[in-house]
């Protein structure tokens, strides 16, 4: 899925245009683009409704909702009740997550007025928030037809094409937004990224560096010229733009994300680990930077942090099943024989189809209790595996608890590096469990001079040898 860095949060977006549209009819004066309700500082005593506007687009930019939304009682109620009002306060509903509420009023305006633009534009952003692609689609194809040249809901749906890889659509989208308006910032951003996709670096940078002239002080432009930046190769130039990007808006959890893996692409790892903990401080509920902080510390060693990062992958998000992986493989490092077997069993549970999961979690069974506690688990998982496989002949051998020499005979016959070693390691581990000191030795020995490094078995055959200070020259 596309996550767009260009698109402001749509609550200020629609502010932004429901105030222009709200003065504009007020006064009969449009509002130039330059002067942005949310960069206006307000007069403390100016109580008019553009003061309290003011006032409110301020509360904004700080997220302030609640107070924002208060200060809709001090505005006159002749004012209050207008349509261009409601949806502001709808919008801000929107934001603040009060979708609900939100929907309430812009299908209270809708009621009146079938055709209202802007109160389409509120349920299209209702619909995002609540994950409801294919009613936001519908609603801004509406729009389209109200409008064909409504710049906000093409570019919408470009950005919903671009989650959905349409790659055509969306350059279609965003090509019919700038044909309406050649300097829309969403607009060239987005056909940017079309751009980016399509591998055409050229025109790419030619639209961002025009959105960044045209906006200098919007860190979207310089962050998605980051992206294109990073994308190439050419990660000083990247991280310069992005550090640019993050003066403009220190608190965009995205900007620091792709900061930090910058920073990892420099082998600057250190303030990379820093950067991330800076977007987990931004965003706690949010699995990615621990992703990125968890690698980074289970890399250098730091088993306690790497621990704790993985923990909250699985409280966050727990079909995310490397991070049970890597929590498995820490518990093992510790000898938690127990802890291990249950974070293998839950990336189990969500790769039925991975069958190293079942034979590592088999194998911290057997170590952390009786050997033969696994044996119903075992049963049930062979039923699935193809019974020609080296897997289902590795959980026969746990399940039995022989069969060993008809396993060894079948590893030395393999000639794929990757099963062979897999088969060795799982020996390994049986004859271990068993007491066999020296043949398990032996076959963590031939795992590790096989240099099989993608392999899961080999990280933790690779802690088994150096913990038993095995000799492999």
């Amino acid at each position: 899925m596309y996550t767009s860095s260009a698109s402001k949060p749509v609550f200020i977006i629609i502010i932004v245009a429901l105030f222009s549209i709200f003065v504009s009819c007020t006064t009969g004066k449009a509002v130039p683009a330059e002067i942005r309700p949310e960069t206006v500082t307000p007069l403390p005593d100016d109580n008019s409704t553009q003061g309290i506007l003011r006032r409110v687009s301020l509360l904004l930019t700080q997220r302030n909702y609640a107070e924002a939304l208060i200060l809709f009682d001090e505005i006159e109620p002749a004012d209050a009740e207008k349509a261009e009002l409601q949806l502001i306060k709808a919008a801000i509903h929107n934001a603040a997550g009060q979708s609900a509420r939100a929907r309430e009023i812009a299908n209270s305006v809708l009621s009146s007025q079938e055709d209202n633009v802007d109160a389409l534009l509120v349920l299209a952003a209702c619909a995002a928030v609540e994950g409801k692609d294919r009613e936001q689609r519908n609603t801004l194809e509406r729009i389209i037809k109200i409008e064909p040249n409504n710049v906000k809901a093409l570019c919408d749906l470009g950005y919903v094409s671009l989650s959905g890889r349409s790659l055509r659509a969306a350059a279609n989208y965003f090509d019919r937004a700038l044909a309406a308006d050649n300097s829309s910032g969403e607009a060239l951003i987005g056909r940017a990224v079309v751009y980016r996709y399509n591998r055409d670096s050229k025109k790419s940078e030619q639209l961002l560096n025009q959105a960044i002239k045209l906006y200098p002080q919007w860190a979207s432009p310089l962050h998605e010229r980051a992206r294109l930046y990073k994308g190439a190769g050419l990660y000083k130039d990247a991280l310069a733009d992005i550090d640019a990007a993050q003066k403009l808006e220190p608190d965009n959890y995205w900007i620091s994300i792709d900061r930090g893996m910058t920073l990892v692409e420099l082998s600057r790892r250190d303030e990379a680990l820093e950067e991330f903990g800076h977007a987990i401080a931004l965003d706690p509920n949010n699995f990615l930077a621990y992703v990125y902080s968890a690698d980074l510390k289970d890399n250098r060693g730091d088993l306690e942090g790497a621990e704790k990062d993985y923990a909250m992958i699985i409280k966050l998000k727990p079909e995310y099943y490397f991070a049970a992986e890597g929590l498995g493989i820490i518990k093992m490092k510790k000898q938690e024989w127990a802890q291990a077997r249950d974070a293998f069993l839950a990336a189990y549970k969500y790769a039925p189809k991975d069958y190293n999961y079942a034979l590592l979690a088999a194998a911290n069974w057997m170590r952390a209790g009786k050997i033969g506690d696994p044996k119903q688990f075992l049963a049930q998982v062979m039923k699935t595996a193809p019974r020609d496989s080296a897997e289902w002949q590795l959980m026969r051998l746990y399940h039995d608890l022989n069969g060993d020499v008809d396993t060894t005979m079948r590893a030395e016959r393999e000639s794929n590096p990757d099963i062979k070693a897999k088969m060795l390691f799982y020996l390994a581990n049986y004859y271990d469990i068993r007491g066999n000191s020296s043949l398990a030795d032996k076959f963590f020995i031939q795992v590790q001079e096989l240099n099989c490094r993608g392999m899961i078995e080999w990280k933790i055959n690779d802690w088994f040898v150096k913990q038993r200070k095995l000799n492999i020259f």
